[in-house]
């Protein structure tokens, strides 16, 4: 891999944080009120990155079903009570963040979870400061795919894809990254694979912190 870009896009579930717990949680929550069986927890830890209405779309067969909005709202509803705070910083991610800003990196998050969300969830991380912006996807689904979303941080950023890195652990980061001509790299210690990557397209996989950090360096 050629010397990385000095702007870092960070997906956050999965990258950041280890958000299992309110996620599922909130989804299980959404079945319930259904009337419908959730998944169980190993074939939820796929529901983990990808755009919920895709999730739920796959899960009833038809992306048209009635019941996607009804049971994204009941998602939604549990998330933002409790399910936003059901989550745990990944192991020397905190550590990171403050040596890549400390080297001059200019840094943002762009996630596929809604924008207030994602706002709420990383404006009480612990470095939270050292995010220009965090780009979500918007309620409408407007702005949802990780291309649109990597699109709207570029322009907020106001920075050319050629100066940037997309750092996620599922395939749809390194796609959208690749969508923009953009360096990606995947993150191993989240929920996607490194086949994934690879298959993807990603230019490395890494999988501490710790070896990202020396990868940047």
């Amino acid at each position: 891999m050629k010397a990385a870009r000095k702007i870092l896009l960070f997906d956050l579930d999965g990258t950041l944080i280890d958000s299992f717990d309110g996620v599922t949680r909130s989804i299980r929550h959404a079945f319930e009120q259904i009337g419908e069986t959730a998944p169980d927890a190993a074939a939820l830890r796929d529901w983990i990155g990808p755009p919920l209405r895709v999730s739920f779309g796959e899960w009833f067969a038809d992306p048209q079903d009635a019941r996607i909005e009804t049971a994204v709202a009941h998602y939604r509803t549990r998330f933002d009570c409790m399910g936003w705070q059901e989550h745990v910083i990944y192991d020397g991610v905190h550590e990171l963040i403050d040596e890549l800003a400390a080297r001059g990196h200019r840094m943002a998050v762009v996630t596929a979870k809604n924008e207030p969300h994602a706002l709420r969830i990383v404006e009480h991380l612990p470095f939270a400061q050292h995010f220009e912006t965090v780009v979500g996807a918007t309620l409408d689904t407007t702005r949802s795919d990780k291309t649109e979303l990597i699109a709207e941080a570029l322009e907020r950023l106001a920075v050319a894809p050629r100066h940037c890195t997309m750092l996620g652990d599922r395939r749809f980061d390194i796609e959208g990254a690749r969508d923009h001509g953009m360096h990606a790299i995947g993150i191993g210690w989240g929920y996607g694979s490194a086949q994934e990557f690879t298959r993807a397209g990603a230019d490395a996989v890494v999988a501490t912190p710790a070896e990202l950090a020396a990868l940047l360096l």
